[in-house]
């Protein structure tokens, strides 16, 4: 069954595409400054770990508007497209790099976190909000067959599985006082972002590349 919603023309993809993008760009806004506060008050490395991605998520749609906006320039596209890729890939691995340090410096001092309603709260609303989104971006980003595109709505669809990591943690915490669950959740979470920000910088976002 066709969406006949869905539009068929390049600037109509692009026009959908940027409209995606802030919506992504003003939900990660808040989502990161949110996911950080509440992370530095509980001393949870999961929030602050997921609200750093969601910083990352905001830098992979700036990037993303910019690719978009180049569209319709086939010389400029291929430019920016490679830049874009590479960018979202380079900022996934300093997050996993950050995420590593910051969950092992934990462990060892055996810090517990506090129990964050607050955190739980956005992590429960990112875990609806973001496969959503992605699923849109996803589809925008093979219709104009860009891995560029594709990429950044892989890093959406990173948010929300990064979203169910970090309430398992710091649900864990809140209910059993399992500290240990905390960082252990979000050191989970490394193998994902690392996987993404080396295709990324190799150019190999999975991209299928046909109009649906």
């Amino acid at each position: 069954m066709t969406d006949s919603t869905f539009p068929t023309t390049r600037p109509a993809l692009v026009r959908r595409g940027l409209w995606l993008n802030y919506l992504t760009l003003a939900y990660n806004t808040v989502e990161a400054i949110v996911s950080v506060a509440a992370g530095v008050v509980a001393g949870s490395v999961a929030l602050i770990g997921f609200g750093v991605d969601s910083g990352i998520e905001v830098t992979a749609s700036v990037f993303a508007q910019w690719r978009l906006r180049a569209d319709l320039d086939p010389v400029r596209r291929a430019r920016v497209e490679l830049i874009a890729q590479r960018v979202i890939g380079a900022s996934f691995l300093v997050l996993a790099a950050y995420v590593v340090v910051d969950s092992v410096t934990t462990l060892r001092g055996r810090a517990a976190p506090e129990a964050s309603t607050v955190g739980l709260m956005i992590l429960l609303l990112s875990v609806l909000v973001m496969p959503i989104l992605a699923r849109a971006k996803r589809r925008v980003a093979r219709a104009l067959q860009s891995r560029a595109l594709e990429a950044d709505a892989a890093q959406t669809s990173l948010c929300a599985y990064l979203s169910v990591i970090a309430l398992a943690g710091v649900g864990l915490n809140a209910a059993f006082g399992w500290w240990w669950a905390d960082p252990m959740a979000a050191l989970a979470m490394v193998p994902i972002i690392a996987n993404e920000g080396l295709k990324g910088l190799r150019g190999e976002a999975e991209c299928e590349c046909h109009t649906p």
